[in-house]
């Protein structure tokens, strides 16, 4: 809590409790000139209602989702002052579900990170529309209900790894595309990467599919590629659960020396691996599940000292994170054992 704020809470308390004692058996206190016509108790218990906050997130389906997990928890523990009410959905059907209890439960905000984008946006129109504060985190909804949008760089994601691909590929070569989860997101990835490929004709994809981002989605993804095409150079797989879903086929069916992988997000374990040259993984790119904490700090922010009006005249709408490609000379930079992703 602001410390000004605490300290106008107990003085307006206080203050309250001294004009209760002076009324007729227990009554309220008239607000008088004394106190410049405000009810001094009224004012203190309407600061003192906490903000409540709802942080809607996909559950740890993945690596990367389990990072988004771990750092929402971290950031909300900050702020002990913040009614949270905190919800993982499996499916958009249940994360609707939890924004529609979340909006029951008058909350001032709401912190989402859609499960899928489609689905999720109408309820977040709902809310919207009510004049809850909407802080939408990574994956974007079809319309512009979000009062702040805060996103990694998903078109220079997918450029930057496309790049990437045909430089090491010398303009030349069979791909694979692995796709995620149908949002925002992956399709910003995949058209981005897909217009570079589009600039060498002799990158040829002989297999797109997706694999949700999920490491078993994409491992059957994979295996049923593999016995489709028997000449594959690398595979672009815009995810590194996805990427070592792949890579297990891929190893499964004997063809490791065949083809490697670029995946992305920066978990640890595939840092690990460009960092040792593993011709498998030579590069990577980043995509922080730690944006997650950001979204959250927005919107205590914004909300918690009750100048969200004044706020949001200067707040940005749209804020957008970097993506940086992690090779062999810069990988230590990226890596965080103790992180769990």
């Amino acid at each position: 809590m602001n410390p000004i704020r605490r300290l106008f809470l107990a003085a307006a308390a206080g203050t309250a409790a001294i004009l209760a004692g002076c009324g007729d058996s227990g009554t309220n206190p008239t607000p008088t000139a004394a106190t410049g016509g405000v009810d001094v108790e009224a004012v203190a218990t309407k600061l003192q209602k906490p903000v409540r906050i709802g942080v809607s997130i996909p559950a740890a389906d993945h690596g990367w989702t389990a990072g988004v997990v771990w750092w929402a928890k971290q950031a909300m523990e900050l702020y002990p002052d913040v009614e949270w009410v905190f919800q993982t959905a499996e499916t958009p059907s249940k994360q609707i579900q939890d924004i529609e209890n979340m909006m029951t439960r008058g909350v001032d905000g709401l912190v989402i990170l859609c499960t899928e984008s489609a689905p999720l946006t109408p309820i977040a129109k709902q809310a919207h529309e009510k004049g809850i504060l909407i802080v939408n985190v990574d994956r974007g909804f079809l319309e512009p209900v979000a009062d702040i949008f805060l996103e990694g760089d998903n078109a220079s994601f997918g450029r930057k790894s496309a790049e990437f691909m045909v430089e090491k590929l010398g303009g030349k070569g069979n791909i694979v595309i692995l796709e995620g989860i149908p949002c925002t997101v992956n399709t910003a990835r995949v058209d981005a990467a897909k217009e570079v490929f589009a600039m060498h004709p002799d990158i040829k994809i002989v297999g797109q599919d997706s694999g949700m981002w999920n490491r078993a989605k994409s491992l059957d993804v994979m295996q049923t590629i593999l016995v489709k095409e028997k000449n594959i150079d690398a595979v672009w797989a815009s995810d590194d659960d996805m990427a070592l879903g792949a890579e297990q086929a891929i190893v499964e069916a004997g063809r490791e020396k065949e083809m490697w992988i670029l995946g992305g997000a920066g978990m640890k374990d595939i840092v690990a691996r460009v960092m040792a040259n593993d011709p498998m993984f030579p590069a990577d790119i980043t995509y922080p599940p730690s944006m997650i904490a950001t979204g959250i700090q927005l919107a205590v922010g914004v909300l918690e000292d009750g100048n969200r009006e004044s706020i949001m005249r200067f707040m940005p709408q749209h804020l957008m994170i970097d993506v940086e490609l992690i090779l062999p000379d810069n990988a230590e930079k990226y890596y965080f054992p103790n992180s769990v992703f």
